[in-house]
C-alpha cells in the first residue's frame, strides 16, 4: 500500500472521501486600524474582486487580483492581514477577550496574534511566544505593521511557558502539527504515521504546560491544521481525562468531531470540537477547553 493510500484509507474510516482542493487566498480586516467598508471600497477600486467569508467576521476571499494583495499600501499600513480562512477561526472562539491576560504559545508569524489584539481592541496583555528565534523578527514586524500595542514577544519553548510565572485567562494553542495535503503538494510523499505520533506527543507536552498555567474558569483554544485524529480528537480526549477541563460547545464552521475513532470510544465532550475537511478552506481542527473552578 502506498503512503498516500494509507492516509486516504484513514480519512475514509473517519467519514471523508478525498477530493483535490484549490484554496483561495483570504484576508482579514484589522478593524482597530481602519473602517471595513473603506478598505473594501479601496481594494475593489483597484480591480480586486472580494467575496465575504460567511463563517468569519471581517474576512474575505480574494477571488481575483491583478497584483499581489501583499503589495498594497493598505496592507503595508496594517489595514488588513493575509490569513487563511480556517486559520482565522480559533481566535474568534474565546469568550470576552478584552482586558484579559492572554498567551499565544506558538505565535510566529503573527497572524493569529494580530487577530487576538484586534478582537481585544489592544486592551489587556498578550504574551506571544515562539521557539525559533529567527521567526521572532517576522512576528515582531507583523505586529508592528498591524499597530499592535498590547503584546510582549518572547523567545521561549511553549513547553516551558510556566517559567513566565503568570496565570492566564485565555491560552491559544495553535500547536505545531503534521499539516495536510491542501497546503503542501508533497504532503503524502513526505509524511509518515511516525511523524504524526511524534507531533501528537509534542502537542500533549504543550497541553500539559498550558493546563498548569490556566486560571480557574479560564479557556484554552486548541487548533491544528492536521487531519490526523492522534493530533486532534485523541489529544483532546486525553486532556479531558488528565486535567480539570471539558470541551465547550462552539459555534463554528465544520462538522462535529467524532467520539469513536478507529474503534476507541472517547469522551462525549469531544463532540463539542469541530473538524474541517479540506474544501473551501484547508483542513483544520479546533476545540475550546474550559477549566473548572476550584
Amino acid at each position: 500500500m502506498s503512503n498516500k493510500q494509507f492516509f486516504l484509507d484513514r480519512y475514509s474510516r473517519l467519514g471523508w472521501k478525498y477530493v483535490p482542493v484549490k484554496l483561495k487566498q483570504a484576508i482579514r480586516i484589522n478593524t482597530n486600524n481602519a473602517k471595513e467598508a473603506d478598505i473594501i471600497r479601496r481594494l475593489e477600486s483597484r480591480r480586486i474582486k472580494l467575496e465575504p467569508i460567511p463563517f468569519i467576521p471581517h474576512a474575505y476571499w480574494i477571488c481575483e487580483s491583478p497584483f499581489s494583495v501583499g503589495a498594497t499600501t493598505e496592507y503595508l499600513l496594517g489595514y488588513y492581514s493575509i490569513q487563511e480562512a480556517a486559520a482565522q477561526i480559533p481566535a474568534t472562539l474565546f469568550t470576552d477577550l478584552e482586558d484579559k491576560m492572554v498567551l499565544d504559545v506558538c505565535a510566529a508569524p503573527g497572524g493569529k496574534t494580530a487577530q487576538l489584539a484586534d478582537i481585544m481592541r489592544n486592551t489587556g496583555v498578550i504574551f506571544a511566544l515562539d521557539i525559533k528565534k529567527r521567526r521572532l523578527t517576522a512576528l515582531s514586524n507583523h505586529l508592528e505593521r498591524c499597530h499592535v500595542k498590547n503584546t510582549i514577544v518572547r523567545h521561549m519553548d511553549a513547553r516551558h511557558a510556566s517559567h513566565l510565572k503568570i496565570k492566564f485567562d485565555r491560552i491559544l494553542l495553535d500547536v505545531p502539527c503534521s499539516g495536510n495535503f491542501a497546503t503542501d503538494k508533497d504532503w503524502f510523499r513526505r509524511r509518515t504515521i511516525e511523524d504524526v505520533q511524534r507531533n501528537a506527543k509534542l502537542q500533549r507536552q504543550i497541553l500539559t504546560e498550558a493546563a498548569g498555567i490556566l486560571r480557574d474558569d479560564g479557556e484554552i483554544v486548541y487548533s491544528t491544521c492536521s487531519l490526523e485524529p492522534e493530533e486532534n480528537e485523541l489529544n483532546i480526549d486525553w486532556a479531558i481525562k488528565h486535567f480539570n477541563v471539558q470541551a465547550e460547545p462552539i459555534v463554528c464552521y465544520g462538522e462535529t468531531a467524532g467520539t469513536e475513532i478507529f474503534g476507541k470510544q472517547l469522551s462525549s465532550s469531544v463532540a463539542s470540537c469541530r473538524r474541517i475537511w479540506p474544501g473551501q478552506t484547508q483542513g483544520f481542527f479546533v476545540c475550546k477547553l474550559k477549566k473548572a473552578s476550584g
